[in-house]
């Protein structure tokens, strides 16, 4: 997460089916309940991460997909078709794209 500067990742099993996302706030709750970022090495990530998390098909509307993204407190949408991760998006992509989409230019 720290290298690519990214906030948080879905945890997949072997045939890329989602099955948690574990996010930055998540591991730094984490760390500090635990009494430092070390003390976590030997976890599974499972124990931090929120399992099921909300996804979205490929062809949700950029709208709906914001909008339940700001119902549920996500800052992050696996994208999943045939129950497989295709992508991820980040809440601060779709504001972007809508923002996009409704200036004057388009």
């Amino acid at each position: 997460m720290d290298i690519y500067q990214f906030p948080a990742l879905v945890i997949t099993n072997d045939d890329m089916e989602p099955l948690a996302v574990v996010t930055e706030g998540d591991l730094c709750r984490a760390a500090q309940s635990q009494g430092g970022l070390m003390k976590l090495a030997n976890e599974s990530v499972m124990t931090f991460a929120t399992p099921d998390p909300y996804m979205a098909h490929p062809e949700t509307e950029i709208s709906d997909a914001l909008l339940e993204m700001f119902r549920r407190s996500v800052t992050i949408l696996p994208v999943v078709e045939n129950q497989k991760l295709q992508g991820i998006v980040l809440r601060i992509d779709l504001m972007q794209a809508m923002l996009i989409d409704s200036s004057p230019s388009n």
